[in-house]
């Protein structure tokens, strides 16, 4: 049982801090393209939370394996929404709001579709 723990632990650390990454890569590209063209606060927030959904997904989907994949996915959608929080909030202040739930149970949703689908597509 112990080997388990150590294993969901490192799937889970892994999708979450591959999310973030790729959080911030995506968000400083499309920081380019907000100087360039200033869509709307509305657009910006959009862009940001499906970039988000999708970094958590695609992760989870790579990094976490079958046994228990709907709850290490739910951890690591957390995971990854609470440290990019932190490092954005790091970077430009912290500013929460009620959509901070919302982000919340979407991260958990995502990672928790990604890492089951990975599980069902994974021949282990």
């Amino acid at each position: 049982m112990n080997e388990f723990w150590k294993r969901a632990s490192i799937e889970t650390a892994l999708a979450a801090l591959s999310a973030v990454i790729f959080f911030l890569f995506s968000a400083a590209i499309f920081a380019v393209f907000v100087q360039a063209y200033a869509p709307s606060g509305v657009v910006i927030t959009v862009v940001n939370q499906v970039l988000k959904c999708i970094g958590v997904f695609v992760f989870s989907l790579v990094f976490i394996k079958r046994e228990r994949a709907l709850f290490k996915g739910m951890a690591a959608g957390v995971l990854a929404l609470l440290l990019g929080t932190l490092v954005f909030g790091l970077i430009g202040g912290f500013r929460f709001s009620a959509f901070f739930l919302v982000e919340l149970l979407l991260s958990a949703l995502f990672g928790a579709l990604g890492a089951l689908c990975g599980g069902k597509l994974r021949k282990d």
